[in-house]
């Protein structure tokens, strides 16, 4: 979670997309971000990988009315509703975009090439059949916001008396220079999301890149192999935690114009 999923730009610039907000090309350029290309094969009516910008077209033409996001982990199917060899691929992959209003769902593949500092990624995103239903535990963004809140503070605690790595001054340096590069040059969420949409994905991602910190800069003080276990039964909800206040965010365009407020 130190940067944003695909399946977060597909999806939000997807919907941008849709509502008229954005031009089809501005739209397809924030997705692929620092990718060299992406393609979409498997879209009904085509025989072949598409550009992004036909295939939004193409998704649009279908009926699509919006795109969600799925971040699921092995024994947490976050976002997706099946069926199964859709959610297998979802589980692979750790992301997804499901549409709504058609029973579609796009699962990226991403390969690289090149040597280290010129590495060129290329990224499919496979069209499958979905099943059209809720997708299982996605929060609305108020429960995100104070799970968030609540995972957040208990785990603070747990990590400071553990004296863990990632829950210092060192950490919070890194988080800060994580969001001074991120926020040079792009949107959190594209036009058109909330602004509680907006505060929820940056805390969510905030959480995310201590969580990161954490377990890449060693154990800290967690020298024992119960404090070590505690450190992982700490930061093991709170990532779960965060994952679902990233999707909600990321599916708050979606859940507003369902309930009628766009």
């Amino acid at each position: 979670m130190l940067s944003e999923p695909r399946s977060g730009r597909l999806a939000a610039w997807g919907n941008a997309l849709l509502a008229g907000l954005v031009s089809p090309d501005d739209a397809a350029l924030a997705i692929v971000g620092e990718d060299t290309v992406h393609r979409v094969e498997g879209l009904p009516g085509e025989s072949g990988p598409v550009g992004l910008t036909l295939a939004l077209g193409r998704l649009r033409a279908l009926g699509v009315k919006g795109l969600r996001v799925a971040l699921p982990a092995p024994g947490h199917p976050l976002g997706l509703s099946g069926p199964p060899d859709f959610n297998a691929r979802a589980l692979d992959a750790e992301e997804a975009v499901v549409c709504h209003g058609v029973a579609l769902g796009l699962v990226p593949e991403v390969y690289e090439a090149g040597p280290d500092g010129d590495v060129h990624v290329e990224v499919v995103w496979h069209c499958l059949a979905v099943r059209e239903a809720p997708p299982a535990d996605v929060p609305s963004l108020g429960e995100a916001e104070r799970e968030l809140a609540e995972a957040l503070r208990d785990a603070t605690e747990v990590l400071s008396r553990l004296d863990v790595a990632g829950s210092g001054p060192v950490a919070e340096a890194a988080v800060d220079a994580y969001r001074a590069r991120a926020e040079r040059g792009r949107e959190v969420l594209a036009p058109g999301y909330p602004p509680r949409a907006v505060r929820v994905l940056e805390l969510a991602q905030r959480v995310g890149l201590l969580i990161s910190v954490a377990y890449e800069n060693g154990h800290g003080g967690a020298v024992s192999a119960s404090e070590i276990s505690a450190r992982a039964l700490a930061l093991r909800p709170v990532e779960r935690t965060a994952r679902r206040a990233q999707v909600a965010a990321y599916n708050a365009f979606v859940e507003e114009r369902e309930r009628g407020g766009r």
